[in-house]
């Protein structure tokens, strides 16, 4: 007989080991999301930043809408649609677009705000030292703007994570759709939401440690 955990005859260790799974599920897609999306918001909030008028117009509005459109409804419309122009994703790779696309609209006001963090002054000290436009951008602008937007990018990174459960709807078993399967198995609501909530706290808390731990060194 499968051995479970006192007190709650209806929760075996085998049910641990699925809400592990489904953590790693959660960090896998959310650590594909994030660095995907970042790198298109970086180059999206440059390009919000340089102002040109035919950017501006289009790739502006996509973003709002994208920051304005709560998420589960992008993700399902998108899973629902996508089979109608010939995309045939799974419920994960619908997850990944959404969440990058989505992110990528997040970080594009974080980049541009971190872009605008450094002064006009000292960018025109590097063009006067012989710097191109993009040594100006690669050796100066990236790595003093970064530094000042990089809490709020964490923020956005640890948003994204929790919001990585809405991908759940979709049927992807994450963290809490495994929980609800768990849930609906056991009646142990209190218990498997404790875990699942430890699981994201396992997931979340290092990242904001070791953010915290940079921000000291830069600060130094």
């Amino acid at each position: 007989m499968e051995p479970t955990i006192s007190f709650f005859s209806g929760f075996t260790p085998n049910d641990l080991l699925f809400l592990g799974e489904a953590a790693l599920r959660t960090l896998w897609i959310s650590v594909l999301s994030i660095t995907i999306g970042t790198a298109l918001g970086v180059l999206f909030g440059w390009v919000l930043y340089e102002g040109k008028l035919a950017a501006t117009l289009t790739v502006a509005p996509v973003l709002d809408i994208f920051r304005s459109v709560p998420l589960i409804i992008q993700l399902v419309l998108f899973y629902n649609f996508a089979p109608i122009v010939g995309l045939n994703l799974d419920p994960f790779a619908s997850g990944v677009v959404i969440l990058t696309i989505y992110t990528a609209s997040l970080v594009a006001n974080v980049a541009r705000g971190g872009i605008e963090a450094v002064e006009t002054p000292m960018r025109r000290a590097a063009r006067s030292l012989g710097m191109t436009y993009w040594q100006d951008l690669r050796y100066v602008v990236f790595p003093i703007g970064g530094r000042a937007v990089f809490p709020a990018w964490v923020g956005v990174a640890l948003g994204v994570m929790k919001d990585s459960a809405l991908v759940s709807v979709l049927g992807y078993v994450e963290l809490l759709k495994a929980s609800q399967i768990l849930i609906t198995r056991t009646q142990e609501p209190f218990l498997i939401l404790t875990i699942a909530g430890a699981f994201y706290f396992a997931l979340s808390y290092p990242i904001s440690r070791y953010a915290a731990s940079l921000e000291r060194k830069w600060a130094q």
